[in-house]
């Protein structure tokens, strides 16, 4: 991101709204000739932790922020850490900037006993991210998690614990918070101007919830480890729709993301995948991004799967109008819906005014490294991630268990039932221990 890509005036008037009302990111200053961060001693040295096709993305977005460096990574598969290396090559020769070859493990708890790392992007698979985040707390590292925020709800719990109790930042990659549209729409539906709401329509894609495991076995290709991929969960055999192959000479990228978010043995679906999103608009919009719904009834037939919240409002999980991931809040007096790129409403002063934003680079990667300097809370912390990915789970436990089911928000539980509660976790293997 140049200097001159946003303006301060449009910047500032994108307000981040939280469940407290609107706030704006402080400390930015935008102008052709005026860096981001003024102060000279805010350097931040990143350690990448799970480097494949997302965190790709991700380090070329990091390292456009000035005083910011990529130091190290860590992957269990090795072309994946020669790649790394030559991506910021890559953009360091692009930027005019000297070489200086990052650090490459193995093993992330190598990476962060690093001295040299102060924080860590964390783009794992998700069945890791909840020990590997953990670690990063134990080791005073400061985090940016990609979502979901865990791949249970136990584990989310001790995450929370994790963060408050060693004192980390912990932004979680909810990125459609730092755009415009779905700013305006949640502050709009916060601020009542949509009367009162009935009803949220949220698509998270078709055939939303993770099918049993069934890619046939293939052989492992070199370079990759197994085991320490595999991690705490249960076995099972490795197919390359999991980990898409790469090579470096000629360079042929992943050409689809890792199938292991469609299975319930590795993810959690498109609930967890798009509901980490678009779940997670929705429950700003209604304020009950700290809180959550009190009831989940599973689809059945024609009826899509269904929350209901205690102030009688309900959430379902159903494509509506042209079938793109997005929300549609219905009031008394009209209706909003949103998605990247798009924003639409049935009453005209509710109207955005412009196009929305193309979505590309926003100011949520630019916030993360603001929290760290300034020692707060970002714009999407660990509460509200977990308050997210917990929705988006008992969900898929809902679905699979085919009844509807109590869930008290804020105990985390379900009531009085011991078959929904067994699924908040399971036995992590190979001798991996939550805590």
């Amino acid at each position: 991101m140049s200097n001159s890509s946003f303006s301060r005036r449009k910047f500032l008037s994108a307000s981040l709204l939280t469940t407290a009302g609107a706030s704006l990111i402080p400390g930015l200053s935008f102008g052709a000739a005026t860096p981001i961060f003024q102060a000279a001693h805010e350097r931040v040295r990143l350690g990448f932790i799970g480097v494949g096709r997302q965190a790709m993305g991700l380090l070329n977005n990091f390292m456009k922020i000035p005083g910011v460096e990529a130091v190290a990574a860590a992957d269990v598969y090795a072309v994946k850490r020669e790649r790394f290396a030559l991506r910021v090559q890559k953009n360091l020769t692009d930027a005019g900037k000297p070489y200086v070859a990052p650090k490459l493990y193995e093993d992330n708890k190598d990476l962060l006993a690093d001295p040299n790392v102060d924080a860590v992007v964390i783009a794992s698979p998700d069945h890791w991210h909840a020990l590997m985040a953990i670690d990063a707390c134990k080791a005073k590292k400061d985090i940016y998690l990609e979502k979901p925020l865990t791949f249970t709800i136990q584990e989310g719990q001790e995450l929370v614990k994790a963060v408050r109790s060693n004192g980390v930042v912990l932004a979680v990659g909810s990125m459609q918070r730092a755009a415009t549209n779905f700013q305006t729409a949640a502050m709009h539906v916060q601020k009542g101007k949509l009367g009162k709401i009935s009803q949220v329509l949220v698509h998270v894609g078709d055939n939303p919830f993770p099918r049993t495991y069934d890619l046939p076995k293939q052989d492992l290709p070199a370079g990759l480890n197994w085991e320490k991929w595999l991690g705490p969960i249960p076995s099972i055999h490795f197919n390359d729709e999991l980990n898409p192959g790469i090579s470096l000479n000629p360079e042929t990228n992943e050409k689809a993301w890792g199938a292991w978010r469609w299975f319930k043995e590795t993810g959690g679906g498109l609930m967890t995948d798009w509901g980490a999103h678009m779940i997670d608009v929705a429950q700003w919009g209604l304020s009950m991004d700290r809180n959550g719904p009190v009831e989940v009834i599973p689809p059945t037939g024609d009826k899509p799967l269904t929350y209901k919240y205690a102030n009688g409002i309900e959430m379902l999980i159903t494509k509506f109008d042209e079938g793109r991931q997005g929300v549609k809040f219905l009031g008394e007096k009209g209706w909003i819906k949103v998605s990247r790129g798009n924003y639409d409403t049935s009453i005209p002063e509710l109207e955005l005014g412009k196009e929305p934003e193309n979505f590309t680079f926003s100011a949520h990667h630019v916030d993360f490294i603001d929290s760290i300097r300034r020692r707060k809370d970002p714009i999407v912390p660990v509460e509200i991630g977990h308050s997210t990915c917990s929705v988006c789970t008992i969900g898929n436990i809902a679905a699979e268990l085919g009844r509807p089911l109590k869930w008290d928000p804020i105990s985390q539980v379900f009531h009085n039932d011991w078959e929904a509660n067994s699924k908040l976790h399971y036995v992590y293997q190979r001798g991996y221990r939550l805590g």
